[in-house]
């Protein structure tokens, strides 16, 4: 039987229990007032009646608050709230965006989910919203090792092309522990300034650095447990267990989704795309995790309107 034969992909009320079950373990959580107490559960009720639904739609996981008496559903104060799209569409898309490794366009979406371009686009940013990890303590440790690189992409707005250069490009440095978790920036440049704030404040000091022989992790370097580092420019690039090959791996992935599937990304969105990247990344079978909807962990607190993403056909 296939994934999306699930119950909670086709039922609304099957899909309103599973986001319930995932982001109240412990009940109904009033938004409003923020109890826990017994709350009353809603049934049978109906929205207006329209020209395209006569009778109404029933509105299912709805709950009254026994000590406040306001109204509330597990939709409030997530990336869910004030969405006209049913909430097993929403488990659809969320499965589709955490399923493919290399991402889904807005408009491949717009097509399977039989949506708009334009509620696609969104939804597809409002999920990403829920993959930004706010999780900041340091990657590694002692005994690991964590790779840093950076990268360069796209195109800078108003920059003339400079060839072989990156100063025209949008700039990317990524943490990758091995074995572990990826953690990607967007920056302006990178720069001593730039890179080694980053560095420090993302990695444990007991940690192994693997970089290459760029100088600016020179210095940073010598605040870690120890720093080797591949020399490219001499075609070094593995010697023993010295290398950057799982950063460049992790690039590999971000570089072919974002050519190949998004094709085209504004530097105003660059650090969402980012956030989705570093989630599959760090949510993969080999770090034992096979629920694609994990992600729904992530969609408390984070309220997108449409105006944040500043839409635009770019």
């Amino acid at each position: 039987m296939s994934v999306l034969s699930r119950p909670y992909f086709h039922d609304e009320a099957a899909a309103f229990e599973h986001v319930e079950g995932m982001l109240w373990p412990q009940g109904p959580v009033c938004r409003h007032c923020g109890s826990m107490e017994k709350h009353y559960a809603l049934k049978g009720g109906r929205t207006k009646a329209s020209k395209k639904n006569p009778n109404g739609v029933e509105i299912h996981g709805l709950y009254k608050c026994s000590d406040c008496r306001k109204k509330f559903t597990v939709r409030m104060g997530t990336i869910f709230e004030e969405s006209h799209l049913p909430l097993h569409k929403w488990l659809q898309a969320i499965h589709l965006m955490c399923s493919s490794k290399k991402g889904i366009s807005a408009h491949q979406m717009h097509r399977v989910l039989e949506v708009t371009y334009k509620t696609a686009w969104f939804l597809c940013h409002r999920i990403r919203e829920a993959m930004r990890s706010g999780d900041f303590s340091p990657m590694g440790g002692n005994g690991k090792t964590v790779e840093v690189d950076e990268t360069y992409i796209g195109r800078l707005a108003g920059t003339p092309v400079k060839p072989g250069g990156g100063a025209h490009k949008n700039t990317v440095v990524t943490l990758v522990e091995r074995g572990g978790r990826a953690r990607s920036f967007h920056i302006d440049t990178a720069r001593i300034g730039t890179v080694m704030p980053i560095v420090r404040a993302n990695i444990a000091k007991e940690s192994a650095l693997m970089t290459d022989e760029a100088g600016v992790y020179r210095r940073v370097g010598q605040e870690f447990a120890s720093h080797d580092f591949v020399t490219h420019s001499k075609d070094e690039y593995v010697r023993g267990t010295v290398h950057t090959n799982t950063v460049e791996g992790y690039y590999s992935i971000f570089k072919r989704g974002m050519k190949g599937v998004y094709q085209h990304c504004a530097e105003h969105h660059l650090h969402r795309y980012l956030a989705e990247f570093d989630f599959r990344y760090s949510n993969r079978s080999a770090m034992g995790v096979e629920d694609a909807l994990i992600a729904l962990n992530g969609a408390k607190g984070k309220r997108l309107t449409y105006h944040g993403p500043r839409y635009s056909q770019a």
